[in-house]
């Protein structure tokens, strides 16, 4: 009778268990431990995996995807009855419970895979007995529902396994760096050894404590037949191997950037937890070209005899405990700002502004500062293309002769405000002055000088609206200092800026790193819009392009024997007092920029070329673009016409055209030909024949055609003019030897130069357009002009000036208060102006 009582007592309550806790487990939807918290997986253009986003590092993978080893060492390790119960181990609940009465607490849980899955998918955390009876009441109903397989792959794709990873596909490769499925028995074991106590079993923390729950499930695979004793024994010998710890939210700034900009896209939530698969532009061969190319380059510049500044490693010494802390997930910690030498990349398709390649800095732990698209720098002379495109956008071409000489540095100001403009951010240090050189050669050459000549040539309105145009949205300063780029610019926007002459005058409308997102059922969600804007004439875009080649092949760049054998263009850039260092450069698929200097400016040191810092990087890169993405030689648009051109005159070439030169291999001088062929528009092409060598005259009068002469308005604005009287005497050198005071004083005939301009204006009466046969050379300034005679008497005393009417200003200009009250009269009525102002006789000296 006890028995049956005990029975029916048990019966009773476990009906009333179901009835209560069965009622509860039903309000559970299953269907939601599918919906788990999923990484978004990054990929490159290629379709490899190179990154994830999450705030649970989780990947879910498919059961055919789990290496069976994870299996049974989880097996072994949390349920050796797994595939026998239903979802219930009744003995070890029995267990459990005698332990946890003579302990007085739940010290012990005897939790199946299917219950731990069931608290993990609803958050039942509460460690009481109720809890435990909701947990089973669900686990069997869990079973009721699905395989025994799916509740294994739903539990691994869900569990964490420490250190930030969740579900055995992160936690596989951010330990041992594999897939799931290629886990072996010693990985899988570690793995499995984790799940009691992740944190303090972890081999990043306790490689020892994990070592011995390794070969702990390892023991217990090899009792439930899981492994033969020989491959026991070689697992056991295995050293524990992992990786090397980093944090995985401070992977690199192509990762953080494409973050960003998926959030933008999607949304916090989804871009974060939906377990997207998202579709980079980045090339994984070029990333890792030009990571490896500042790694290398920069440490042997820090390297050099002389350099003063804190380097990367003594830097990364200095901090060492502050990463690992932060790469244990301490994210509280801050690491101090570095000051070392940085540099940055950015590689862009040409023609869709795909970003292939980004570095933002040397390390993105040290400093998430994403030095390529948010630093403003001064770029110095990689500006000056931008500078001779809208010179040669306005008439001028890369023929016509510019001056390379000394030019007062008051006109830019850079460096100081007076003196001579001194030759700051040249590309070489045996620059000189070269005097009138073709435009074509003062960009290839790096000629500041020129290029701030051509700058006036263009004007300031014209080189700020062709840089803007190409893509350029920072201010740019509203002085002539702007043509030698003493504006801050981003790399993004200079590099961008590059397409044009890359691509016959169009541009990218902007660059981007995501090209298309797709669900995890493989929808597309996303897709980024490409479109190109018109930025430069394609013939402009082509002669500047021309020049860069020049630049790159013969001028600034050269010699660079490390740059492959295809067709490329490029030019340096150095800043005032070499804080910053650039080269942006391009094929016909490929634009790269490279930016070297300091985050704060600072002289790098004396003679830091773009040439030498930063032209090796953008090498390296652009060898591998060439591989990636083959270039093709530029084409020429069809409105360019080659045109033979002198090179001293910039005008059309004559036979004459020719230059005196010695020729070291015979010790002797001869005749070189000063001519070349440059492609010009019919607009530009000079109609004019060389002045120098020939007999080309040019005229710098601007013609206009009669209707867009305002005749009538001048008339009325120039009798608006109040001339300016005379109220000194003329300074005269020696004789007023072109009769300038006493017109007609002089015998034209005793006079050359007079003599020429009346032989000049008898034939202008008889036919405006007959000029001279000849005209007689002009006297030397300082010369008699009457050889043979005595220099006029140098009077002691000037002669006393003319008496002034009665209302005219005195010989120093009146007295103030009449000055200031000329001045402020409105000119919006008629002038009372005499009809001739007093001419005061001249002071010789």
């Amino acid at each position: 009778m006890l028995v049956l009582a005990g029975a029916l007592t048990a019966w009773l309550g476990w009906e009333y268990l179901n009835y209560h806790f069965g009622r509860e487990a039903a309000k559970f939807n299953l269907a939601e431990m599918e919906n788990m918290e999923a990484a978004s997986v990054i990929y490159d253009r290629e379709g490899r995996e190179f990154g994830k986003i999450f705030i649970q590092n989780r990947q879910p993978v498919a059961w055919e995807e789990i290496s069976p080893n994870m299996v049974n060492a989880v097996l072994a390790a949390e349920d050796n009855d797994f595939y026998k119960h239903k979802g219930v181990d009744w003995m070890g609940i029995v267990r459990a419970a005698i332990t946890n009465y003579r302990k007085g607490k739940i010290s012990q849980g005897a939790s199946t895979v299917t219950q731990q899955l069931a608290r993990n998918s609803f958050e039942l955390r509460e460690r009481t007995y109720r809890r435990k009876l909701l947990e089973i009441f669900l686990a069997r109903r869990i079973e009721e529902n699905f395989s025994k397989n799916e509740i294994m792959r739903l539990y691994l794709n869900r569990v964490y396994f420490g250190s930030g990873f969740y579900g055995v596909e992160a936690a596989a490769q951010g330990y041992f760096g594999v897939k799931a499925k290629d886990l072996n028995p010693a990985q899988a074991a570690t793995l499995a050894g984790l799940l009691k106590s992740p944190q303090a079993l972890s081999p990043f923390n306790n490689p020892e404590a994990a070592k011995a729950s390794r070969d702990f499930v390892l023991g217990r695979m090899r009792q439930l037949g899981f492994l033969k004793r020989d491959a026991y024994k070689q697992e056991l010998e295995t050293p524990l191997l992992v990786q090397k710890r980093t944090n995985p939210f401070k992977v690199s700034y192509a990762v953080d950037l494409i973050r960003q900009q998926a959030i933008t896209a999607l949304g916090f939530d989804r871009a974060m937890n939906g377990g997207f698969k998202i579709y980079s532009t980045i090339d994984s061969h070029m990333q890792k070209a030009a990571e490896k190319a500042v790694r290398e380059t920069l440490a042997q510049v820090e390297a050099m005899p002389g350099y003063k500044h804190e380097t990367f490693q003594q830097f990364r010494d200095r901090v060492r405990p502050i990463e690992d802390a932060i790469n244990r997930g301490h994210m509280q910690v801050k690491m101090p700002q570095p000051r070392y030498l940085q540099a940055a990349v950015l590689a862009l398709d040409s023609s869709t502004g795909a970003i292939l390649a980004m570095v933002g800095g040397r390390d993105f732990k040290h400093s998430e500062y994403n030095r390529a698209i948010q630093a403003r720098r001064p770029v110095g002379t990689a500006f000056a293309p931008f500078v001779f495109a809208a010179a040669f956008q306005k008439g001028a071409h890369p023929g016509e002769t510019v001056d390379d000489g000394c030019i007062d540095n008051r006109y830019v100001m850079v460096g100081g405000e007076s003196g001579i403009l001194g030759e700051w951010g040249v590309e070489r240090a045996d620059n000189e002055y070269e005097g009138m050189i073709p435009m074509r050669e003062a960009l290839a050459k790096g000629k500041n000088a020129a290029t701030v000549r051509a700058g006036f040539r263009a004007g300031l309105d014209e080189v700020r609206s062709v840089a803007k145009a190409a893509g350029i949205a920072s201010p740019l300063r509203n002085f002539a200092n702007t043509f030698l780029g003493s504006s801050e610019l981003t790399l993004e926007e200079l590099t961008l800026g590059y397409t044009p002459f890359a691509a016959g005058g169009l541009r990218p409308q902007s660059p981007f790193l995501i090209d298309r997102i797709e669900d995890a059922a493989g929808t597309e969600v996303y897709r980024h819009p490409v479109e190109r804007v018109p930025a430069l004439p394609p013939e402009v875009a082509y002669q500047v392009h021309s020049s860069l080649e020049d630049a790159l092949h013969r001028g600034t760049g050269m010699p660079n024997p490390s740059l492959g054998e295809f067709p490329s263009a490029g030019k340096t850039g150095t800043a005032y007092n070499f804080t910053d260092t650039y080269f942006i450069g391009y094929t016909s698929s490929v634009t790269c920029g490279v930016w070297v200097g300091f985050d704060r400016p600072t002289k790098i040191f004396r003679g830091a070329f773009g040439r030498d810092l930063a032209m090796p990087i953008w090498t390296d890169v652009m060898n591998v673009a060439a591989k990636e993405l083959p270039a093709i030689k530029f084409p020429m648009p069809d409105t360019l016409k080659p045109v033979e051109l002198c090179r001293s005159s910039g005008l059309r070439a004559t036979p004459r055209c020719v230059r005196t030169a010695y020729d070291p291999a015979t010790g002797r001088e001869g005749e070189v030909p000063t001519t070349y062929t440059e492609f010009l528009t019919e607009a530009q092409t000079p109609q004019v024949a060389c002045d120098v060598h020939g007999p080309g005259v040019r005229s710098y009068a601007k013609s206009y055609d009669e209707e867009n002469w305002p005749r009538a308005q001048a008339a009325v604005d120039l009798s608006r003019v109040r001339p300016v009287a005379v109220n000194s005497p003329t300074l005269l050198g020696l004789t007023d030897v072109y009769g300038s005071v006493r017109p007609g004083s002089l015998d034209p005939d005793d006079i050359p130069v007079a003599r020429a301009v009346a032989v000049n204006e008898t034939a202008q009466t008889a036919d405006p357009l007959t000029l001279p046969d000849t005209v007689p050379d002009a006297i030397p300034l300082g010369e008699n002009p009457h050889p043979g005679s005595a220099p006029e008497a140098i009077p002691t005393d000037p002669p006393a000036p003319a008496p002034a009417p009665a209302d005219a200003p005195d010989a120093v200009g009146g007295e103030p208060e009449v000055r200031r009250a000329e001045a402020a009269r409105p000119l919006d009525g008629p002038l009372d102006v005499p009809d001739q102002a007093p001419t005061p006789p001249p002071i010789r000296f």
